[in-house]
């Protein structure tokens, strides 16, 4: 698949300023959309890579966790494209400790933008989608971890479980508007948040253990996403895809 598949169309992007988001941002960004962004963090660079690849690009400092703020975002969006065609969730957030010594801001914070998130920006992206009239496709970026009871992570896990879980309700509840809701499983990833948490010798060795002998990479999941929201796609709803070099076949 190639070419401009998506010229003319919205996508909006949580969780763009770095890694696999920044990687979502500009491979829809080469077929042709116009992008509207935001993150935690700063987002001129993701925002200068987005235009010389010759589109429009909106960003917006914020947290995808907080309501107030995901509204004022979409008024933004409206404000400037008119439109939201597809939707990508992919910030997350984690606290890494064992069940005995969570505190409940530990849970909170994980579950902000990655449960929260995810319910605030697929029911406003839905929602204008279906007043659009035009159909629509949302992916969220789940965790192979939804399933592999990884420990010390049991917040993230819990809130990846419900994000497939929410995908299939949600893309049978929409499936009559025509909006196509879907899932993407990464693997182990290489990626700055991934980095936080493991050395390059680990990443090196362990890497080299999975089935098709390396991490992988944010464009390996940015190109499934293209590939969910296009017409290629177009027969694919409820699906939770992994994109995990084959992690799942040993762990």
């Amino acid at each position: 698949m190639s070419g401009k598949n998506l010229r003319g169309k919205v996508a909006v992007v949580t969780g763009a300023g770095r890694g696999i988001g920044r990687a979502v941002a500009l491979e829809l960004a080469s077929r042709g959309a116009n992008l509207a962004l935001c993150d935690l963090g700063d987002g001129a660079d993701v925002c200068a890579a987005v235009e010389s690849r010759g589109s429009e690009v909106l960003f917006h400092r914020m947290d995808a966790g907080d309501r107030e703020q995901t509204e004022h975002f979409f008024g933004l969006v409206r404000d400037r494209f008119g439109r939201v065609d597809v939707l990508v969730n992919n910030a997350a957030q984690t606290v890494r400790k064992p069940l005995v010594d969570l505190e409940r801001a530990d849970i909170e914070k994980t579950w902000g933008a990655t449960l929260w998130g995810v319910v605030n920006f697929s029911q406003l992206a839905a929602r204008m989608m279906i007043a659009q009239g035009n159909g629509g496709n949302i992916v969220s970026i789940s965790s192979v971890l939804a399933h592999i009871p990884y420990v010390n992570s049991s917040p993230y896990n819990g809130a990846k479980a419900a994000v497939n879980q929410m995908t299939r309700t949600w893309a049978l509840e929409l499936a009559p508007r025509g909006i196509r809701v879907n899932a993407i499983e990464p693997g182990w990833t290489d990626t700055p948040g991934e980095r936080s948490f493991a050395s390059e010798e680990q990443i090196r060795v362990e890497g080299a253990k999975l089935p098709l002998g390396r991490l992988g990479s944010a464009t390996d999941i940015a190109k499934a996403v293209a590939f969910l929201v296009s017409e290629d796609a177009s027969y694919i709803t409820g699906t939770v895809l992994g994109v995990e070099g084959g992690i799942t076949l040993v762990r």
